[in-house]
C-alpha cells in the first residue's frame, strides 16, 4: 500500500540524487523473531516455571526499550543487554543463576539469527536505485560488529556508496551529525535527498528538520499516531513498493 497525506497528491514523485536507507526493519527483516524469547526459556530447569519467567522478561524487555538513554547505551551490546533481561528476570522471580541466564540470552541470540532474513524485493530496489543514477548511503544504529556481520551476511555492502554504524562513529541517528556525515560523503544538498526507514523519530522527523524528505516504511499500515505531530512526505508499507510508486 502507498499512501499520501490526506488524500493530496504526494509531495515527491522523481528520483533524488541521493537516498539514505535504514537497516533493521526496513532492508532487514526481524518480524519472525517475536516468539525468540519463548524458544530461548526452553533452556530453563524443571523448577522454574517457565511461563512466569516469559511473562517478567516481557514486562522488564518492555521497560529497559522504553528510555531513550538505555535504549542507546543497550543497542551498543544487545548480547549483554538481554542477559541483564534474563538475570533480572530469574532474580525477580527469586532464582540467583547467572548462568542460566546466560545460556538464556544466547539461545534468544541464536534463535534470532536464525529466523532473520531480508524482505522481498528490498535488495532488488536498492539495485533498480543505484542503476538510475542514485547515490546510497546505509545509516544503521547498533554495534559495529553485530550491523557489520548482519551486512555481510546478506551482501549489502555493495549496494552502498557509503556505510555509517552507529558503534563505529560513536553517535548514530537521531543525532544530527550522522546525516550531515552521510550528506557529505555522497557530496549531495539535503533538498536532493530522501531518507526511508521505519522510525518515525529517526528516519523522518530529523532528517525532515534538516531539509531532507522523510519517507516512512508504516509496515504493520496502523498510520502515524495521533499523538505524534510528525507528517512523512511518504508512507509505504515496504521498501519493495517504492520502485511501483515511481511508475516502474
Amino acid at each position: 500500500m502507498i499512501e499520501d497525506d490526506g488524500g493530496a497528491a504526494p509531495p515527491i514523485r522523481a528520483l533524488p540524487r541521493a537516498v539514505l536507507v535504514d537497516l533493521d526493519d526496513t532492508i532487514i527483516d526481524g518480524s519472525a523473531v517475536a516468539d525468540c524469547w519463548d524458544v530461548a526459556c526452553e533452556a530453563c530447569p524443571p523448577e522454574v516455571d517457565r511461563h512466569a519467567l516469559l511473562a517478567e522478561i516481557h514486562r522488564l524487555r518492555d521497560w529497559y526499550w522504553s528510555d531513550p538513554e538505555r535504549h542507546r547505551q543497550g543497542r551498543l551490546d544487545l548480547s549483554a543487554a538481554r542477559r541483564h533481561i534474563a538475570e533480572t528476570a530469574l532474580g525477580n522471580m527469586g532464582y540467583d543463576d547467572a548462568g542460566l541466564a546466560g545460556r538464556i540470552a544466547d539461545r534468544y541470540d541464536q534463535c534470532r539469527d536464525e529466523r532473520t532474513t531480508v524482505f522481498p524485493g528490498a535488495v532488488d530496489v536498492l539495485r533498480w536505485l543505484r542503476e538510475r543514477g542514485c547515490r546510497l548511503a546505509l545509516l544503521t544504529n547498533g554495534a559495529a560488529a553485530v550491523q557489520r556481520q548482519k551486512i555481510a551476511r546478506f551482501g549489502l555492502e555493495p549496494l552502498f556508496d557509503a556505510i555509517f554504524v552507529e558503534g563505529e562513529l560513536g553517535f548514530g541517528k537521531p543525532d544530527e551529525r550522522i546525516y550531515h556525515l552521510a550528506l557529505t560523503e555522497l557530496a549531495v544538498a539535503p533538498r536532493d535527498t530522501w531518507m526511508i526507514g521505519d522510525n518515525l523519530e529517526w528516519d523522518v522527523e530529523q532528517p525532515q528538520k534538516l531539509g531532507i524528505t522523510g519517507i516512512w516504511v508504516d509496515r504493520t499500515g496502523a498510520g502515524v499516531p495521533a499523538s505524534r505531530t510528525v507528517r512523512p512526505d511518504l508512507v509505504i508499507r515496504a521498501l519493495a513498493e517504492l520502485r511501483a510508486w515511481c511508475g516502474q
